[in-house]
């Protein structure tokens, strides 16, 4: 899968997406980023973004012209037509697991990260396939939220985890929260390791596992049930 992300600090996303579980996805070539700065569209000899809004209003709003002519750069460059066009944004659909799905099968997708007081209408209308929030909050920009998007996507394609079972045993894959899980030593301060998780009983440990998500989920996450 190939993601193709268009915004105003480039390095952000690359940053957040250097180490781990998405570095060996590239390094696979299961993964493909491709960071563009908008600045490189910007309007005329000093390259502007942004401008003040028609009918008042505070702070500045992304231009039209960098933005489709850095996603038609990116179709045009890369041959690509049929990928569609994600605005991360305060007023998109919020990303779940389940949302996220959405996008699996796609081969190759275009991610606008919004700024300042938001992007040209224009925009949103003509050129955007989806909206996409990541939570009811307020960021500087959507530098970080495009970066958390491909992450979540990333770990949903087949070989990238190494591990299927790491992916279908996660919280927002089963609604529930994952059990307890304990490592070496078996005791430390006093505190020990459950015996069940100790008897090689695989039954009896998964039925503890099981009895502990729903113990765990009602209490720290009802809204998931």
């Amino acid at each position: 899968m190939n993601f193709y992300t268009l915004s105003l600090f480039p390095d952000l996303i690359t940053s957040a997406l250097n180490e781990g579980i998405i570095k060996k996805g590239i390094n696979k070539d299961l993964i493909g980023i491709n960071n563009y700065d908008l600045r490189t569209f910007g309007v005329g000899k000093h390259k502007q973004l942004d401008d003040t809004v028609y009918g008042g209003g505070p702070g500045m709003i992304l231009k039209p012209e960098p933005i489709f002519e850095g996603v038609e750069f990116i179709k045009k460059h890369h041959n690509i037509n049929n990928a569609p066009v994600i605005l991360m944004t305060p007023q998109g659909k919020v990303l779940d697991q389940n949302y996220a799905k959405t996008f699996i099968d796609y081969k190759n997708i275009i991610i606008i990260s919004g700024r300042y007081e938001g992007v040209d209408e224009r925009v949103v209308s003509n050129l955007v396939t989806y909206e996409i929030s990541i939570g009811n909050y307020i960021l500087s920009g959507g530098e970080i939220p495009t970066a958390i998007f491909i992450e979540v996507i990333s770990r949903m394609i087949p070989e990238v985890l190494g591990n299927k079972e790491s992916l279908s045993e996660e919280t927002f894959n089963t609604n529930q929260i994952k059990y307890p899980v304990y490592t070496k030593p078996q005791k430390f301060r006093e505190l020990e390791v459950p015996n069940v998780l100790l008897s090689g009983n695989h039954k009896k440990i998964d039925k503890w596992r099981s009895d502990q998500s729903k113990i765990k989920t009602t209490s720290k996450r009802p809204d998931l049930i």
